[in-house]
Protein backbone atom coordinates (compact mmCIF):
# COMPACT_ATOMS: atom_id res chain seq x y z
CA UNK A 1 0.00 0.00 0.00
CA UNK A 2 1.18 3.47 -0.82
CA UNK A 3 3.01 5.75 1.84
CA UNK A 4 0.27 8.00 0.14
CA UNK A 5 -2.91 5.56 1.24
CA UNK A 6 -1.70 4.80 4.39
CA UNK A 7 -1.24 8.59 5.09
CA UNK A 8 -4.84 9.18 4.72
CA UNK A 9 -5.78 6.21 6.39
CA UNK A 10 -4.11 7.16 9.67
CA UNK A 11 -5.85 10.02 9.39
CA UNK A 12 -9.16 8.68 9.57
CA UNK A 13 -9.62 8.72 13.78
CA UNK A 14 -8.31 12.48 13.84
CA UNK A 15 -11.07 13.53 11.00
CA UNK A 16 -14.03 11.38 13.02
CA UNK A 17 -12.93 13.48 16.11
CA UNK A 18 -12.80 17.09 13.99
CA UNK A 19 -16.18 15.45 12.32
CA UNK A 20 -18.72 14.50 15.09
CA UNK A 21 -16.97 16.87 18.05
CA UNK A 22 -16.10 20.13 16.65
CA UNK A 23 -18.04 20.11 13.21
CA UNK A 24 -21.60 18.54 14.44
CA UNK A 25 -20.77 19.56 18.33
CA UNK A 26 -21.35 15.90 19.47
CA UNK A 27 -19.99 15.56 23.15
CA UNK A 28 -17.19 13.45 23.67
CA UNK A 29 -18.83 10.73 25.46
CA UNK A 30 -20.37 10.16 22.22
CA UNK A 31 -17.88 11.31 19.58
CA UNK A 32 -14.53 9.85 21.39
CA UNK A 33 -16.40 6.24 21.17
CA UNK A 34 -16.43 6.22 17.07
CA UNK A 35 -12.78 7.36 17.14
CA UNK A 36 -11.48 4.94 19.14
CA UNK A 37 -13.60 1.89 16.65
CA UNK A 38 -12.20 3.90 13.69
CA UNK A 39 -8.63 3.31 15.10
CA UNK A 40 -9.14 -0.17 16.22
CA UNK A 41 -10.77 -1.32 12.81
CA UNK A 42 -7.79 0.37 11.41
CA UNK A 43 -5.28 -1.10 13.80
CA UNK A 44 -7.19 -4.83 13.38
CA UNK A 45 -8.21 -4.99 9.45
CA UNK A 46 -5.64 -2.63 7.92
CA UNK A 47 -2.32 -2.70 10.36
CA UNK A 48 -3.30 -6.88 10.99
CA UNK A 49 -2.47 -5.81 14.76
CA UNK A 50 -3.26 -8.85 16.85
CA UNK A 51 -6.50 -8.41 18.73
CA UNK A 52 -5.04 -9.09 21.65
CA UNK A 53 -1.91 -6.17 21.61
CA UNK A 54 -4.77 -3.57 20.50
CA UNK A 55 -7.20 -4.97 23.70
CA UNK A 56 -3.53 -4.74 25.99
CA UNK A 57 -3.28 -0.71 24.52
CA UNK A 58 -7.13 -0.49 25.15
CA UNK A 59 -6.65 -1.32 28.75
CA UNK A 60 -3.45 0.74 28.85
CA UNK A 61 -5.88 3.85 28.01
CA UNK A 62 -8.00 3.01 31.10
CA UNK A 63 -5.73 2.86 33.42
CA UNK A 64 -4.09 6.28 32.11
CA UNK A 65 -7.95 7.35 32.11
CA UNK A 66 -8.55 6.60 35.86
CA UNK A 67 -5.46 8.38 36.22
CA UNK A 68 -6.62 11.53 35.12
CA UNK A 69 -10.34 11.47 36.95
CA UNK A 70 -8.06 10.78 40.04
CA UNK A 71 -6.45 14.31 39.29
CA UNK A 72 -9.86 16.14 38.50
CA UNK A 73 -10.98 14.46 41.21
CA UNK A 74 -7.94 16.23 43.41
CA UNK A 75 -8.43 19.64 41.39
CA UNK A 76 -11.99 19.98 42.15
CA UNK A 77 -11.31 18.68 45.99
CA UNK A 78 -9.15 21.61 46.88
CA UNK A 79 -11.43 24.27 45.13
CA UNK A 80 -14.29 22.57 46.88
CA UNK A 81 -12.12 23.15 50.39
CA UNK A 82 -11.19 26.51 49.60
CA UNK A 83 -14.76 27.39 48.70
CA UNK A 84 -16.34 25.93 51.74
CA UNK A 85 -13.65 27.88 53.78
CA UNK A 86 -14.14 31.15 52.44
CA UNK A 87 -10.76 31.52 50.59
CA UNK A 88 -12.10 31.70 47.43
CA UNK A 89 -14.35 35.17 48.64
CA UNK A 90 -10.59 36.83 50.28
CA UNK A 91 -9.05 35.71 46.72
CA UNK A 92 -11.95 37.02 44.83
CA UNK A 93 -11.79 40.09 47.12
CA UNK A 94 -7.97 40.47 46.02
CA UNK A 95 -8.29 40.32 42.59
CA UNK A 96 -10.92 42.60 42.69
CA UNK A 97 -8.84 44.95 44.71
CA UNK A 98 -5.86 45.49 41.95
CA UNK A 99 -8.84 45.65 39.75
CA UNK A 100 -12.64 43.77 39.00
CA UNK A 101 -11.30 43.95 35.21
CA UNK A 102 -11.77 40.55 34.13
CA UNK A 103 -9.27 40.78 30.75
CA UNK A 104 -6.43 41.64 33.30
CA UNK A 105 -7.36 38.98 35.31
CA UNK A 106 -7.39 36.23 32.82
CA UNK A 107 -3.75 37.62 32.21
CA UNK A 108 -2.21 36.84 35.65
CA UNK A 109 -3.83 33.72 36.30
CA UNK A 110 -4.00 32.25 33.41
CA UNK A 111 -0.98 33.36 31.59
CA UNK A 112 1.09 33.90 34.14
CA UNK A 113 0.57 31.78 36.96
CA UNK A 114 -0.69 28.87 34.59
CA UNK A 115 2.98 29.03 33.30
CA UNK A 116 4.23 28.83 36.36
CA UNK A 117 2.37 25.71 37.33
CA UNK A 118 3.11 24.37 33.58
CA UNK A 119 6.42 24.58 34.22
CA UNK A 120 5.99 22.89 37.89
CA UNK A 121 4.22 19.76 37.06
CA UNK A 122 3.28 20.12 33.56
CA UNK A 123 0.81 17.05 32.00
CA UNK A 124 -2.38 19.46 32.53
CA UNK A 125 -1.78 20.75 35.66
CA UNK A 126 -2.35 23.94 34.95
CA UNK A 127 -5.89 23.21 33.82
CA UNK A 128 -6.41 21.44 37.39
CA UNK A 129 -5.49 24.48 39.09
CA UNK A 130 -5.97 28.02 37.13
CA UNK A 131 -9.06 26.17 35.54
CA UNK A 132 -11.58 25.95 38.80
CA UNK A 133 -9.92 29.06 40.63
CA UNK A 134 -11.13 31.37 37.93
CA UNK A 135 -14.80 29.69 38.13
CA UNK A 136 -13.73 30.36 41.91
CA UNK A 137 -13.52 34.02 40.64
CA UNK A 138 -16.43 34.19 39.06
CA UNK A 139 -15.67 33.19 35.40
CA UNK A 140 -18.23 31.35 33.17
CA UNK A 141 -16.63 27.60 32.85
CA UNK A 142 -16.38 28.38 29.06
CA UNK A 143 -14.80 31.34 29.41
CA UNK A 144 -12.05 29.37 32.40
CA UNK A 145 -11.79 26.47 30.25
CA UNK A 146 -10.50 28.42 26.82
CA UNK A 147 -8.40 30.24 28.72
CA UNK A 148 -6.71 27.72 30.55
CA UNK A 149 -6.64 25.91 26.92
CA UNK A 150 -5.10 29.12 24.97
CA UNK A 151 -2.54 29.24 27.53
CA UNK A 152 -1.11 25.58 26.71
CA UNK A 153 1.57 26.63 24.50
CA UNK A 154 4.22 28.57 24.89
CA UNK A 155 5.27 26.86 28.53
CA UNK A 156 4.21 23.66 27.74
CA UNK A 157 7.46 22.73 26.02
CA UNK A 158 9.41 22.97 29.47
CA UNK A 159 6.69 22.34 31.57
CA UNK A 160 7.29 19.26 34.24
CA UNK A 161 10.80 20.98 34.88
CA UNK A 162 11.88 20.06 31.11
CA UNK A 163 10.15 16.98 30.91
CA UNK A 164 9.40 17.31 27.22
CA UNK A 165 12.62 18.30 26.44
CA UNK A 166 14.81 16.64 28.50
CA UNK A 167 12.60 13.43 28.43
CA UNK A 168 10.57 13.62 24.90
CA UNK A 169 13.22 15.04 22.54
CA UNK A 170 16.05 13.29 24.43
CA UNK A 171 14.50 9.97 24.48
CA UNK A 172 13.45 10.28 20.66
CA UNK A 173 16.93 11.44 19.59
CA UNK A 174 18.70 8.97 21.96
CA UNK A 175 21.47 6.07 20.07
CA UNK A 176 20.48 7.53 16.54
CA UNK A 177 24.49 7.12 14.75
CA UNK A 178 23.40 10.18 12.27
CA UNK A 179 22.51 12.27 15.71
CA UNK A 180 25.77 11.19 17.50
CA UNK A 181 27.52 12.23 14.53
CA UNK A 182 25.91 15.88 14.47
CA UNK A 183 26.48 16.14 18.04
CA UNK A 184 30.08 15.27 17.57
CA UNK A 185 30.75 17.56 14.45
CA UNK A 186 29.55 20.99 17.15
CA UNK A 187 31.43 19.30 19.49
CA UNK A 188 28.62 18.33 22.02
CA UNK A 189 27.38 15.51 24.13
CA UNK A 190 23.42 13.82 23.43
CA UNK A 191 22.57 16.16 26.69
CA UNK A 192 24.21 19.30 25.33
CA UNK A 193 22.34 19.13 21.98
CA UNK A 194 19.11 18.45 23.73
CA UNK A 195 19.85 21.71 25.40
CA UNK A 196 20.81 23.31 22.50
CA UNK A 197 17.35 22.47 20.85
CA UNK A 198 16.16 23.62 23.44
CA UNK A 199 17.70 27.55 23.39
CA UNK A 200 16.00 27.31 19.99
CA UNK A 201 12.65 26.30 21.05
CA UNK A 202 12.62 29.07 23.81
CA UNK A 203 13.73 31.48 21.08
CA UNK A 204 10.93 30.54 18.85
CA UNK A 205 8.21 30.15 21.77
CA UNK A 206 8.89 33.52 22.79
CA UNK A 207 7.99 35.24 19.10
CA UNK A 208 4.98 33.52 18.62
CA UNK A 209 4.22 33.79 22.84
CA UNK A 210 4.29 37.54 22.28
CA UNK A 211 0.68 37.58 21.37
CA UNK A 212 -0.87 35.23 23.22
CA UNK A 213 -2.52 37.18 26.05
CA UNK A 214 -3.73 39.73 23.83
CA UNK A 215 -5.78 36.86 21.70
CA UNK A 216 -6.10 35.29 25.32
CA UNK A 217 -8.48 38.68 26.33
CA UNK A 218 -9.69 39.05 22.56
CA UNK A 219 -10.93 35.06 22.36
CA UNK A 220 -12.72 36.15 26.00
CA UNK A 221 -14.29 39.39 24.63
CA UNK A 222 -15.74 38.45 21.57
CA UNK A 223 -17.10 34.91 22.72
CA UNK A 224 -18.17 36.45 26.41
CA UNK A 225 -18.24 39.73 26.62
CA UNK A 226 -22.15 41.47 26.21
CA UNK A 227 -21.01 42.80 23.21
CA UNK A 228 -19.03 40.04 21.82
CA UNK A 229 -16.58 42.46 20.82
CA UNK A 230 -13.04 41.76 20.45
CA UNK A 231 -12.14 45.54 19.78
CA UNK A 232 -12.40 45.65 23.75
CA UNK A 233 -10.14 42.89 24.31
CA UNK A 234 -7.58 45.10 22.14
CA UNK A 235 -7.90 48.07 24.15
CA UNK A 236 -5.40 46.58 26.72
CA UNK A 237 -3.38 45.88 24.05
CA UNK A 238 -0.03 47.85 25.78
CA UNK A 239 -0.46 45.89 29.40
CA UNK A 240 -0.98 41.99 27.24
CA UNK A 241 2.11 43.06 25.58
CA UNK A 242 4.16 44.28 28.54
CA UNK A 243 2.63 40.85 30.59
CA UNK A 244 4.17 38.51 27.14
CA UNK A 245 7.44 40.20 27.48
CA UNK A 246 7.38 40.24 31.12
CA UNK A 247 7.25 36.36 31.00
CA UNK A 248 9.20 35.45 27.63
CA UNK A 249 12.05 37.42 28.09
CA UNK A 250 13.23 35.77 31.45
CA UNK A 251 12.07 32.52 30.17
CA UNK A 252 14.61 32.93 27.25
CA UNK A 253 17.33 33.94 29.44
CA UNK A 254 16.82 30.94 31.49
CA UNK A 255 16.49 28.42 28.37
CA UNK A 256 20.19 30.29 27.45
CA UNK A 257 21.95 30.30 30.43
CA UNK A 258 19.90 27.57 32.91
CA UNK A 259 18.89 24.94 30.53
CA UNK A 260 15.47 23.23 29.75
CA UNK A 261 14.27 22.76 33.27
CA UNK A 262 13.26 25.82 34.56
CA UNK A 263 12.20 28.50 31.41
CA UNK A 264 8.78 28.59 32.33
CA UNK A 265 9.03 27.73 36.03
CA UNK A 266 10.92 31.30 36.11
CA UNK A 267 9.40 33.20 33.35
CA UNK A 268 5.92 32.75 35.14
CA UNK A 269 7.15 33.28 38.72
CA UNK A 270 9.50 36.70 37.39
CA UNK A 271 6.47 37.37 35.63
CA UNK A 272 4.15 37.08 37.58
CA UNK A 273 6.10 39.01 40.27
CA UNK A 274 6.93 41.75 37.67
CA UNK A 275 2.83 42.43 36.25
CA UNK A 276 1.18 42.03 39.86
CA UNK A 277 3.85 44.87 41.29
CA UNK A 278 2.92 47.06 37.81
CA UNK A 279 -0.85 46.20 37.63
CA UNK A 280 -1.02 47.45 41.90
CA UNK A 281 0.97 50.47 40.66
CA UNK A 282 -1.93 51.17 38.07
CA UNK A 283 0.94 50.73 35.04
CA UNK A 284 -0.91 50.19 31.55
CA UNK A 285 -4.38 49.53 33.69
CA UNK A 286 -7.47 50.35 32.13
CA UNK A 287 -9.65 53.56 33.31
CA UNK A 288 -12.37 53.25 35.91
CA UNK A 289 -14.66 53.69 32.98
CA UNK A 290 -12.88 51.25 30.68
CA UNK A 291 -13.50 48.10 32.81
CA UNK A 292 -14.56 45.12 31.76
CA UNK A 293 -16.58 42.49 33.09
CA UNK A 294 -18.70 39.76 31.92
CA UNK A 295 -22.54 40.64 31.59
CA UNK A 296 -24.61 39.69 34.78
CA UNK A 297 -25.15 35.57 35.59
CA UNK A 298 -28.98 35.91 34.37
CA UNK A 299 -27.40 36.92 30.77
CA UNK A 300 -24.79 34.06 30.58
CA UNK A 301 -25.48 31.60 27.49
CA UNK A 302 -25.96 28.34 29.13
CA UNK A 303 -23.56 27.27 26.95
CA UNK A 304 -20.87 28.84 29.22
CA UNK A 305 -22.19 27.48 32.29
CA UNK A 306 -20.94 23.80 33.72
CA UNK A 307 -22.60 21.68 35.86
CA UNK A 308 -19.78 22.35 38.76
CA UNK A 309 -21.12 25.57 39.76
CA UNK A 310 -19.82 27.51 43.25
CA UNK A 311 -22.47 29.00 45.21
CA UNK A 312 -21.94 31.93 46.88
CA UNK A 313 -21.25 31.60 50.36
CA UNK A 314 -21.92 34.45 53.32
CA UNK A 315 -19.57 34.10 56.04
CA UNK A 316 -19.54 36.28 58.86
CA UNK A 317 -16.94 38.66 60.87
CA UNK A 318 -13.75 40.46 58.40
CA UNK A 319 -13.45 37.42 56.38
CA UNK A 320 -9.64 35.65 55.70
CA UNK A 321 -6.76 37.46 55.00
CA UNK A 322 -5.40 37.60 51.77
CA UNK A 323 -2.10 35.85 52.81
CA UNK A 324 -3.93 32.87 54.52
CA UNK A 325 -6.52 32.10 51.44
CA UNK A 326 -3.49 31.98 48.99
CA UNK A 327 -2.04 29.81 51.37
CA UNK A 328 -2.68 26.61 49.89
CA UNK A 329 -2.19 27.16 46.02
CA UNK A 330 1.55 28.38 47.76
CA UNK A 331 1.92 25.16 49.57
CA UNK A 332 0.84 23.42 46.33
CA UNK A 333 3.21 25.17 44.22
CA UNK A 334 6.03 24.51 46.53
CA UNK A 335 5.11 20.64 47.19
CA UNK A 336 5.08 20.32 42.97
CA UNK A 337 8.83 21.91 43.06
CA UNK A 338 10.05 19.91 45.81
CA UNK A 339 8.73 16.76 44.21
CA UNK A 340 9.81 17.18 40.97
CA UNK A 341 13.77 18.46 41.63
CA UNK A 342 15.91 15.42 41.01
CA UNK A 343 18.31 16.80 43.52
CA UNK A 344 15.83 16.02 46.51
CA UNK A 345 15.08 12.97 47.93
CA UNK A 346 11.09 13.23 47.53
CA UNK A 347 11.48 12.42 44.05
CA UNK A 348 12.97 9.27 44.59
CA UNK A 349 10.55 7.92 47.03
CA UNK A 350 7.46 8.90 45.53
CA UNK A 351 8.38 7.49 42.26
CA UNK A 352 10.44 4.51 43.45
CA UNK A 353 9.41 0.79 43.62
CA UNK A 354 7.32 1.18 47.08
CA UNK A 355 5.49 3.84 45.54
CA UNK A 356 5.23 2.16 42.03
CA UNK A 357 2.62 -0.06 40.88
CA UNK A 358 3.41 -1.40 37.64
CA UNK A 359 1.07 -4.23 35.40
CA UNK A 360 3.78 -5.33 32.60
CA UNK A 361 2.92 -7.82 29.77
CA UNK A 362 -0.91 -7.04 29.27
CA UNK A 363 -2.47 -10.30 27.86
CA UNK A 364 0.86 -11.35 26.80
CA UNK A 365 2.09 -8.17 25.08
CA UNK A 366 5.04 -6.01 25.69
CA UNK A 367 2.15 -3.69 27.14
CA UNK A 368 2.28 -2.19 30.24
CA UNK A 369 1.91 1.05 32.17
CA UNK A 370 3.36 1.73 35.82
CA UNK A 371 0.98 3.86 37.90
CA UNK A 372 2.95 6.36 40.67
CA UNK A 373 -0.70 7.72 42.81
CA UNK A 374 1.43 9.56 45.32
CA UNK A 375 3.65 11.31 42.67
CA UNK A 376 0.07 12.42 40.65
CA UNK A 377 -0.86 16.19 41.34
CA UNK A 378 -3.93 14.69 42.61
CA UNK A 379 -1.94 13.55 45.66
CA UNK A 380 -0.96 17.18 46.50
CA UNK A 381 -4.11 18.20 46.00
CA UNK A 382 -5.81 15.88 48.09
CA UNK A 383 -3.06 16.72 51.09
CA UNK A 384 -2.97 20.27 50.37
CA UNK A 385 -7.03 19.75 51.02
CA UNK A 386 -6.38 17.77 54.27
CA UNK A 387 -3.80 20.56 55.50
CA UNK A 388 -6.69 23.41 54.55
CA UNK A 389 -9.02 21.76 56.66
CA UNK A 390 -6.71 22.73 59.57
CA UNK A 391 -5.34 26.07 58.30
CA UNK A 392 -8.51 27.30 57.84
CA UNK A 393 -10.27 26.30 60.88
CA UNK A 394 -12.72 24.25 58.68
CA UNK A 395 -15.62 22.45 60.36
CA UNK A 396 -16.22 18.68 59.51
CA UNK A 397 -19.63 19.10 58.06
CA UNK A 398 -18.47 21.91 55.51
CA UNK A 399 -15.36 19.90 54.64
CA UNK A 400 -17.14 16.53 54.18
CA UNK A 401 -19.81 18.48 52.15
CA UNK A 402 -16.27 19.34 49.96
CA UNK A 403 -15.83 15.30 49.19
CA UNK A 404 -19.27 15.00 48.77
CA UNK A 405 -19.62 17.28 46.33
CA UNK A 406 -16.18 16.53 44.43
CA UNK A 407 -17.31 12.79 43.77
CA UNK A 408 -19.90 13.91 42.33
CA UNK A 409 -18.60 16.08 39.93
CA UNK A 410 -15.69 13.45 39.16
CA UNK A 411 -18.16 10.59 38.24
CA UNK A 412 -19.09 12.80 35.32
CA UNK A 413 -16.29 12.90 33.81
CA UNK A 414 -15.55 9.20 32.79
CA UNK A 415 -17.80 8.71 30.27
CA UNK A 416 -15.31 10.59 27.38
CA UNK A 417 -11.78 9.90 29.01
CA UNK A 418 -12.75 5.93 28.98
CA UNK A 419 -12.68 6.24 25.20
CA UNK A 420 -10.58 9.16 24.54
CA UNK A 421 -7.45 7.89 26.51
CA UNK A 422 -8.11 3.64 25.36
CA UNK A 423 -8.36 5.76 21.05
CA UNK A 424 -4.48 7.23 21.83
CA UNK A 425 -3.46 4.28 23.17
CA UNK A 426 -4.72 1.99 20.29
CA UNK A 427 -3.07 4.82 17.64
CA UNK A 428 0.08 4.89 19.20
CA UNK A 429 0.54 1.28 19.63
CA UNK A 430 -0.03 0.43 15.90
CA UNK A 431 3.03 -1.11 15.09
CA UNK A 432 4.67 -4.71 14.92
CA UNK A 433 1.44 -6.21 13.06
CA UNK A 434 1.73 -8.71 10.02
CA UNK A 435 1.08 -5.83 7.79
CA UNK A 436 4.84 -4.39 8.27
CA UNK A 437 3.59 -0.54 8.55
CA UNK A 438 5.21 1.58 11.20
CA UNK A 439 2.66 3.14 13.86
CA UNK A 440 0.13 5.51 12.17
CA UNK A 441 1.10 8.93 13.61
CA UNK A 442 4.54 7.94 11.46
CA UNK A 443 2.88 6.88 8.79
CA UNK A 444 0.68 9.75 8.63
CA UNK A 445 4.24 11.87 8.88
CA UNK A 446 5.90 10.10 5.78
CA UNK A 447 2.87 10.83 3.88
CA UNK A 448 3.10 14.37 4.46
CA UNK A 449 6.98 14.41 4.22
CA UNK A 450 6.95 12.79 0.72
CA UNK A 451 4.51 15.34 -0.22
CA UNK A 452 6.42 18.65 1.26
CA UNK A 453 9.60 18.67 0.10
CA UNK A 454 11.66 21.47 0.67
CA UNK A 455 8.66 23.40 2.09
CA UNK A 456 9.08 20.64 5.22
CA UNK A 457 9.53 23.75 8.16
CA UNK A 458 6.19 25.05 7.26
CA UNK A 459 4.78 21.18 8.15
CA UNK A 460 7.12 20.33 10.89
CA UNK A 461 5.02 22.33 13.53
CA UNK A 462 1.75 20.82 11.90
CA UNK A 463 2.88 17.17 12.53
CA UNK A 464 4.22 18.21 16.14
CA UNK A 465 0.91 19.50 17.11
CA UNK A 466 -0.72 16.44 15.64
CA UNK A 467 0.96 14.44 17.95
CA UNK A 468 -0.23 16.27 20.42
CA UNK A 469 -3.43 16.48 19.53
CA UNK A 470 -4.05 12.91 19.64
CA UNK A 471 -1.14 11.62 22.75
CA UNK A 472 -2.25 14.81 24.69
CA UNK A 473 1.09 15.08 25.75
CA UNK A 474 4.24 17.04 24.13
CA UNK A 475 6.61 14.61 25.83
CA UNK A 476 4.85 11.75 23.64
CA UNK A 477 4.88 13.79 20.46
CA UNK A 478 8.34 14.71 21.14
CA UNK A 479 10.00 11.62 21.27
CA UNK A 480 7.12 9.76 18.40
CA UNK A 481 8.92 12.36 16.15
CA UNK A 482 11.89 13.36 17.08
CA UNK A 483 14.13 11.37 15.27
CA UNK A 484 11.54 11.05 12.37
CA UNK A 485 12.05 15.08 11.98
CA UNK A 486 16.01 15.28 12.25
CA UNK A 487 16.00 13.32 9.58
CA UNK A 488 13.82 15.06 7.11
CA UNK A 489 15.90 18.02 8.22
CA UNK A 490 18.93 16.08 7.24
CA UNK A 491 17.52 14.70 3.78
CA UNK A 492 16.29 18.45 3.05
CA UNK A 493 19.82 19.97 3.60
CA UNK A 494 18.61 22.38 6.16
CA UNK A 495 19.50 22.59 9.80
CA UNK A 496 18.25 19.30 11.72
CA UNK A 497 18.06 21.16 14.81
CA UNK A 498 15.96 23.79 13.77
CA UNK A 499 13.76 21.05 12.59
CA UNK A 500 13.32 19.23 15.62
CA UNK A 501 13.20 22.32 17.66
CA UNK A 502 10.02 22.96 15.11
CA UNK A 503 8.95 19.81 16.07
CA UNK A 504 9.04 20.86 19.79
CA UNK A 505 6.98 23.80 19.64
CA UNK A 506 4.38 22.44 17.34
CA UNK A 507 3.76 19.66 20.00
CA UNK A 508 3.34 22.44 22.40
CA UNK A 509 0.72 24.18 20.69
CA UNK A 510 -0.96 20.92 19.83
CA UNK A 511 -1.84 21.09 23.39
CA UNK A 512 -4.46 24.10 22.52
CA UNK A 513 -6.77 21.99 21.01
CA UNK A 514 -6.06 18.07 22.16
CA UNK A 515 -8.74 16.56 23.35
CA UNK A 516 -7.46 14.57 26.17
CA UNK A 517 -7.04 17.99 27.91
CA UNK A 518 -9.98 20.01 26.73
CA UNK A 519 -11.59 16.40 28.20
CA UNK A 520 -9.56 16.60 31.35
CA UNK A 521 -10.22 20.81 31.70
CA UNK A 522 -13.81 20.56 30.91
CA UNK A 523 -14.39 17.71 33.55
CA UNK A 524 -12.94 19.55 36.12
CA UNK A 525 -15.74 22.64 36.25
CA UNK A 526 -18.53 19.95 35.13
CA UNK A 527 -18.56 21.23 31.22
CA UNK A 528 -19.06 17.97 30.27
CA UNK A 529 -20.42 17.45 26.30
CA UNK A 530 -19.15 21.25 25.02
CA UNK A 531 -15.56 20.02 24.43
CA UNK A 532 -16.27 20.33 20.44
CA UNK A 533 -17.31 24.13 21.08
CA UNK A 534 -13.83 24.50 23.37
CA UNK A 535 -11.75 23.31 20.18
CA UNK A 536 -13.91 25.70 17.99
CA UNK A 537 -12.84 28.48 20.22
CA UNK A 538 -8.95 27.62 20.56
CA UNK A 539 -8.41 25.97 16.89
CA UNK A 540 -7.31 29.21 15.18
CA UNK A 541 -5.23 30.00 17.91
CA UNK A 542 -3.46 26.66 17.38
CA UNK A 543 -2.91 27.88 13.74
CA UNK A 544 -1.51 31.13 14.21
CA UNK A 545 0.99 29.21 16.69
CA UNK A 546 2.05 26.63 14.15
CA UNK A 547 2.03 28.69 10.82
CA UNK A 548 3.65 31.52 12.45
CA UNK A 549 6.72 29.66 14.46
CA UNK A 550 6.95 27.34 10.77
CA UNK A 551 7.00 30.42 8.74
CA UNK A 552 10.09 31.97 11.14
CA UNK A 553 11.22 28.16 10.78
CA UNK A 554 11.45 28.35 7.19
CA UNK A 555 13.01 31.39 6.84
CA UNK A 556 16.08 30.29 9.16
CA UNK A 557 16.42 27.08 6.80
CA UNK A 558 16.15 29.57 3.51
CA UNK A 559 18.39 32.04 4.88
CA UNK A 560 21.28 29.59 5.94
CA UNK A 561 20.83 28.53 2.10
CA UNK A 562 21.50 31.22 1.22
CA UNK A 563 18.14 32.89 0.57
CA UNK A 564 17.50 35.68 2.90
CA UNK A 565 14.50 37.03 0.88
CA UNK A 566 11.77 34.12 1.21
CA UNK A 567 8.54 33.21 1.34
CA UNK A 568 8.98 32.29 5.20
CA UNK A 569 10.01 35.31 6.74
CA UNK A 570 7.47 36.91 4.14
CA UNK A 571 4.23 35.05 5.46
CA UNK A 572 6.34 35.45 9.55
CA UNK A 573 6.23 39.37 8.40
CA UNK A 574 2.83 39.75 7.17
CA UNK A 575 1.22 38.04 10.71
CA UNK A 576 3.51 40.48 12.20
CA UNK A 577 2.31 43.81 10.84
CA UNK A 578 -1.24 42.46 10.46
CA UNK A 579 -1.11 42.36 14.17
CA UNK A 580 0.36 45.89 14.20
CA UNK A 581 -2.03 47.06 11.87
CA UNK A 582 -4.81 45.79 13.78
CA UNK A 583 -3.78 47.27 17.27
CA UNK A 584 -3.15 50.39 15.48
CA UNK A 585 -6.69 50.07 14.20
CA UNK A 586 -8.23 48.74 17.22
CA UNK A 587 -6.59 49.68 20.02
CA UNK A 588 -7.15 53.22 20.93
CA UNK A 589 -10.76 52.03 19.28
CA UNK A 590 -13.53 53.68 21.08
CA UNK A 591 -15.51 50.09 22.68
CA UNK A 592 -18.57 49.83 24.75
CA UNK A 593 -17.34 48.73 28.62
CA UNK A 594 -19.64 46.55 30.65
CA UNK A 595 -19.55 47.56 33.78
CA UNK A 596 -21.38 46.38 37.06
Amino acid sequence: MSNGILALLSLLPIISVAVFLVMLRWPASRAMPISYVVAVLLSLFVWQIPFVKVMAASVNGLIDAIELIYIIFGAILLLNTLQESGAIQSIRKGFSDITPDRRIQVIIIAWLFGSFIEGSAGFGTPAAVAVPLMVGLGFPAMAAVVSGMIIQSTPVSFGALGTPMLTGVFTGLADDEAVMAYASQLGMDHLELVSFIAAKVALLHAIAGTFIPLILVCVMTQFFGKNKSFIEGMKIWKFAIFAAFSMTIPYVLVARYLGPEFPSLFGGLIGLAIVVTAARKGFLMPNEDEIWVFPERSEWDSLWIGRFEMEEKQFEGPGMSLSKAWMPYIIVAGLLILTRLPQLPLLDMLRGSVATFSVSDIFGTTIGQSVQPFYSPAALFITVSIITYFLHGMDTRSYVNAWKTSARTMLSAGAALVFTVPMVQVFLNSDGGSAGYQQMPIELAEGVAALAGDAWPFFSTFIGGMGAFVAGSNTISNMMFSLFQFGVGERIGADPTWIAALQAVGGAAGNVICVHNVVAASAVVGLIGREGEVIRKTLMVFVYYALFTGAIGYGIVATAKGSMFNIGYILAGLIVLCAIAIITRYGAAKASTVTN
